[in-house]
């Protein structure tokens, strides 16, 4: 099975913009949405990847973002609309007020980060423990990478799964991932430009790295070890078994 996608049946939510499309206001209040949960590949182990049938998840639609609930509580697939015309192409990457609509609660973002990596890195598993947790808002701008969250909430009915995205320049999604979860990736592209905003400051005192190989999570990474690139600490990793967890 190389390519492992989600169907769901999808209320539309509609917004209510000023200058309303009729032919679009008649659509159908309900339609399908095909959801990329992973695409695997030929070399993958599939049976490592979190995979569940979908409950009755609902798609908001907005004049700029259509967000899609993933098969972990909490996590969002956020697609935004791109306006094509011949110079190419504009979108908004964020919009507070739909966002929080769409997600059903507040985040105040208070710092953005960039990285550039290389073909073959992985960075991850990283979170901060405790009260320096924080909620990610991923996107990239160049490139091409696999995204990885773990949900490491205790009280989570997902808790220990994980859920891998193809998140990419051409693709134009992003991912959000709340509080208590590991977040990592692995880089497709020759390079890639990975940017972050996060609702809570970098603590150095409360940085963790889980284990990116580790057996009991389970990660198909796309990648051989022996071919990987991996810093010091996250080649340093903790177990499953001694990472810290969130009530």
């Amino acid at each position: 099975m190389q390519n492992l996608f989600c169907h769901c049946r999808a209320r539309v939510f509609k917004a209510k913009p000023k200058n309303t499309n009729k032919s679009r206001a008649k659509q159908n209040l309900f339609c399908h949405c095909r959801v990329r949960v992973f695409k695997a590949r030929p070399t993958l182990r599939n049976n490592h990847v979190f995979f569940v049938p979908l409950r009755k998840f609902y798609t908001h639609y907005f004049d700029s973002m259509k967000y899609t609930p993933t098969a972990i509580p909490g996590v969002w697939l956020i697609e935004p609309e791109r306006h094509f015309d011949k110079r190419g192409y504009f979108c908004e990457t964020f919009r507070r007020d739909e966002f929080e609509r769409a997600i059903g609660r507040k985040v105040d973002f208070v710092q953005e980060n960039e990285s550039l990596s290389h073909r073959g890195v992985v960075r991850g598993l990283h979170y901060q423990a405790g009260d320096a947790s924080q909620a990610k808002l991923v996107r990239v701008s160049e490139g091409c990478i696999i995204d990885i969250a773990v949900d490491l909430r205790i009280s989570s009915p997902t808790f220990g799964r994980h859920i891998c995205v193809e998140l990419s320049s051409d693709n134009g999604r992003q991912l959000f991932i709340p509080r208590g979860f590991a977040h990592g990736f692995a880089v497709l592209s020759d390079t890639a430009r990975f940017s972050y905003k996060v609702d809570n400051y970098y603590c150095p005192d409360a940085e963790r790295t889980l284990m990116f190989d580790d057996p009991t999570v389970g990660v198909a990474w796309p990648f051989d070890r022996e071919t990987m690139l991996l810093s010091a600490k996250d080649a340093a990793g903790v177990a499953w078994n001694e990472c810290e967890k969130f009530s």
